[in-house]
């Protein structure tokens, strides 16, 4: 019914609003905690993410096989074991969203949240070019436009100012610039794998959740290569868990979340909405950097970018309805 389908559109929009916000910022609030003893490592909090999403995306096709083991092993056998292809070909997407995931967590220890999340907008960019040249989508007018407004506005938040050169005695410019780094190669792995996992999508009948399954075991099996390569030393010394508190847990939670709130929200929202999700994200970011992480500044300049990146975010889900059709007084 129309109805419903509107509350779980909003309802979607909500909870990616509240994921996004309170992801990024209990992220860069859990990466910049002073604390006693060993600090978590990201790379294990990414594995865990990964193997939470598994168990999530199992219960979901557990629940679509009417709730039957028998049924659900079938359909687990049948459609991930017995076609290695298909499944392997998600291994692309699951190593590039493994990196990211890493850098995300490289970004916010050095980045504040609002600049952060800003800049990460740039993914819409990446994107376009990429469904551009692999899917030959076509961009429209206002599209192309909403893509060069959110390139100014990006740049214009990462402008720096006066009030930035005080922090940059505290922080060395050194750190910001590894964050601006570790976000535009999260944007641009963003971007290519989003497209690789759509068209995937589009060239199979598989259900949404196998396919976050197939994503989450490489995502797994990558993560957990990152963990011995990066730190096995500390590993060795302190285990897998060392730095754990309820915050990380939350980090971990909402990280698992995010992928299958975002798969729901493509599912029942439109673009406009996933704009209208992220814009809001940015002001409540933004807001809560300054008042309660206060690790932020905002300047004219940043609010000047901020409102481009919005204006762009909503731009480019706009879609004017094609001409030839009288319109109604």
């Amino acid at each position: 019914s129309q109805a419903m389908s509107t509350n779980l559109k909003y309802l979607s929009l909500g909870i990616l609003v509240f994921q996004t916000t309170t992801l990024v910022l209990t992220m860069r609030y859990s990466r910049t905690l002073k604390e006693e003893g060993p600090r978590y490592l990201s790379s294990t909090a990414v594995v865990i993410a990964e193997l939470l999403k598994i168990l999530a995306c199992v219960l979901l096709v557990y629940k679509d096989s009417k709730c039957n083991l028998r049924t659900l092993n079938r359909v687990l056998h049948d459609e991930i074991l017995n076609k290695p292809m298909e499944t392997l070909k998600l291994a692309i997407p699951s190593g590039i969203y493994t990196l990211q995931n890493n850098l995300l967590y490289v970004a916010l220890s050095n980045l504040d949240a609002a600049t952060y999340q800003v800049t990460y907008q740039l993914k819409i960019l990446t994107t376009a070019l990429f469904s551009v040249f692999m899917l030959s989508k076509k961009l429209g007018v206002y599209q192309w436009l909403s893509l060069v407004i959110l390139m100014t506005g990006v740049a214009f938040v990462q402008w720096p100012s006066d009030s930035q050169e005080t922090a940059a005695k505290e922080h060395s410019a050194g750190s910001q610039f590894v964050g601006l780094m570790a976000v535009l190669i999260a944007c641009f792995s963003s971007g290519f794998a989003g497209v690789y996992f759509e068209k995937i999508l589009k060239e199979t009948k598989q259900s949404v959740w196998i396919r976050n399954i197939q994503l989450g075991f490489f995502g797994s099996i990558f993560g957990l290569m990152g963990v011995y390569i990066y730190d096995g030393e500390q590993l060795s010394k302190n285990g897998f868990f060392q730095g754990y508190n309820k915050l990380t847990w939350v980090v971990v939670v909402l990280q698992a979340l995010g992928g299958l709130v975002i798969a729901a929200v493509i599912k029942y929202a439109d673009n406009i909405l996933k704009g209208f999700a992220t814009s809001l994200s940015i002001i409540l970011s933004t807001l809560i950097s300054y008042f309660w992480l206060q690790d932020f500044v905002p300047t004219s300049v940043f609010f000047f970018g901020a409102i481009l990146v919005i204006a762009a975010t909503f731009l480019y889900g706009y879609d004017p309805k094609p001409e030839g059709n009288p319109i109604k007084a």
